[in-house]
């Protein structure tokens, strides 16, 4: 199957009326504002599966257009391209979206598009509040805010290709009748959080560090101790022995442990938590904290330090994340 035929069999529409085509999307999905920036027309293709909390979309615009629907609000959507292209403004972030690389774009942040005359995308969008109940449910505790991704997602690497064949496998069971809307119910529920969960554990977030254990090889049981010690006790003054005695190992035991399962040792490892603690917290749009009290509360006691590390993970100063 290549570009609209994909869900063929669950249209929606097919029209060259530009105003048409903004309303049918917009109701599926929000407001928005739709323009045709090149070329004389639109030839615009619509295929949608409605579920319980999330649906999977088909769409082709057949002209190029400008999409601006500003934030989403109430839902994640991922956008994989089957065909053409497309740059995607989100998150101050862009995205050049083709057949390698996908995008997902988060609820509270705005987002600009232009897609080619030849872009189709296969589109599966997911409630924000399940994501965020998954990712609790999950986790066994509440989390200090909503979950944020990475816009830009890898299909030339295996976790984004293991995304893209997640939505891709769902698609085709709808198309060949194993699935259909408002049949076999619990699997379609099944199926949302399975898809929920394969973005949490493979597509790089604010939360990435606290789903690291489902990527982790299998490990003895003591180290599954350290990384559940340092993963709730990174916030306070941690030393190797305390992370020895949580795991029931020897400290050089521990140190050789870790090496020989993550290639980092165990102290290694809590600051990398921290800092993704601290992303995580710095990305809030709403009641921000200072970078002090952010560093201090992330375990760091000191600002020049934790600057230095927090620009040579992410690529920028603490100040500049957005």
């Amino acid at each position: 199957m290549q570009g609209s035929t994909y869900l063929a069999n669950h249209a929606v529409l097919e029209t060259t009326d530009l105003s048409e085509a903004r309303s049918a999307v917009a109701d599926k999905y929000c407001d928005h504002r739709l323009d045709l920036i090149r070329g004389r027309g639109l030839d615009m293709r619509y295929n949608h599966v409605p579920g319980a909390q999330s649906s999977l979309n088909v769409l082709s615009y057949g002209g190029d257009v400008r999409i601006n629907p500003g934030e989403l609000h109430r839902f994640y959507l991922l956008q994989i391209p089957v065909a053409g292209k497309a740059l995607i403004k989100h998150r101050g972030e862009e995205v050049e979206a083709d057949v390698w690389t996908a995008s997902i774009l988060n609820p509270d942040r705005p987002t600009d598009m232009e897609w080619s005359a030849d872009c189709t995308k296969v589109m599966l969008q997911i409630n924000a509040d399940f994501l965020n109940l998954v990712a609790c449910e999950d986790l066994g505790f509440d989390l200090p805010g909503p979950v944020r991704f990475d816009p830009k997602v890898d299909l030339s690497r295996s976790p984004g290709l293991a995304v893209r064949e997640a939505v891709l496998s769902t698609v085709r069971a709808y198309e060949d009748g194993t699935l259909g809307p408002g049949r076999q119910r619990f699997q379609e529920m099944s199926l949302e959080r399975s898809l929920a969960r394969t973005l949490l554990s493979l597509q790089p977030s604010n939360v990435s560090q606290y789903f690291e254990m489902e990527r982790f090889p299998i490990v003895p049981k003591q180290i599954k101790r350290a990384i559940e010690f340092v993963q709730t006790e990174y916030h306070r003054d941690l030393r190797l022995d305390d992370i020895a005695v949580a795991s029931g190992l020897h400290p050089r035991s521990l140190q050789s442990a870790f090496r020989s399962s993550f290639a980092v040792s165990p102290m290694d490892y809590l600051k990398t938590v921290r800092l993704n603690a601290a992303r995580y917290r710095l990305c809030r749009r709403r009641n921000r904290e200072s970078v002090t009290d952010v560093a201090f509360g992330c375990g760091f006691s000191h600002l020049g330090r934790f600057s230095r590390d927090y620009r040579a993970r992410f690529g920028h100063a603490p100040s500049e994340t957005v």
